[in-house]
């Protein structure tokens, strides 16, 4: 039972319109979104921001974010927030044998090099204490530009948000995300746990 519960899509209607945008991404509008309604202004604010870093203004695409919010939310235990990034990344576009393979980026011959470092950049800045150091600054700089480094910091970031929310919260996750969270993630223990 999650800890506040989530209120009606049409409480706010600049909440409800803007949530749209959601439709897109996973086809629901989520339950988190839905949560943070009973502060208007933290709903309205949250679906801004994950717009303008969700926004591709460079080589960081749509697909890759929504993989870098999986290993954000795979080192930190949100399951929730673990499905709905995989379900976003499906929905966009990331390549099939991406999606059936994402526990073993950094071996599986689906990840180009350039990948492989955004999603280490993931893992290293969302482990307690940060683990971000010179080697992957590097890595970082061998492939992408600090616009687009700016970009993925940004999904770390919104997710290190969500992922303390969806779990504090113990937010209900929607059968959608379910779904993809077990076609995806189910071979290696994936499950809803308290996201009921």
């Amino acid at each position: 039972m999650p800890l506040v519960t989530p209120l009606d899509p049409s409480h706010d209607n600049e909440t409800e319109e803007l949530a749209k945008f959601f439709n897109e991404t996973l086809g629901f509008c989520p339950n988190s979104v839905l949560t943070m309604q009973h502060r208007p202004a933290i709903s309205k604010a949250f679906i801004n921001l994950n717009k303008a870093v969700m926004a591709n203004e460079g080589r960081v695409t749509s697909a890759l974010k929504r993989m870098i919010a999986w290993v954000s939310s795979n080192a930190t235990g949100c399951r929730y927030c673990q499905a709905h990034a995989i379900r976003a990344a499906e929905r966009y576009g990331a390549e099939q044998e991406q999606l059936d393979n994402i526990w073993e980026y950094r071996t599986h011959p689906s990840f180009s090099e350039a990948e492989r470092a955004a999603l280490d950049f993931s893992l290293l800045a969302s482990q307690v204490p940060n683990a971000v150091d010179e080697e992957i600054k590097k890595r970082l700089y061998t492939y992408w530009n600090e616009g687009e480094i700016v970009e993925m910091l940004g999904v770390i970031s919104l997710f290190g948000y969500l992922n303390r929310w969806n779990d504090s919260m113990g937010t209900t996750i929607e059968e959608g995300a379910v779904e993809s969270g077990n076609q995806y993630l189910g071979k290696h223990g994936w499950e809803k746990g308290k996201h009921i």
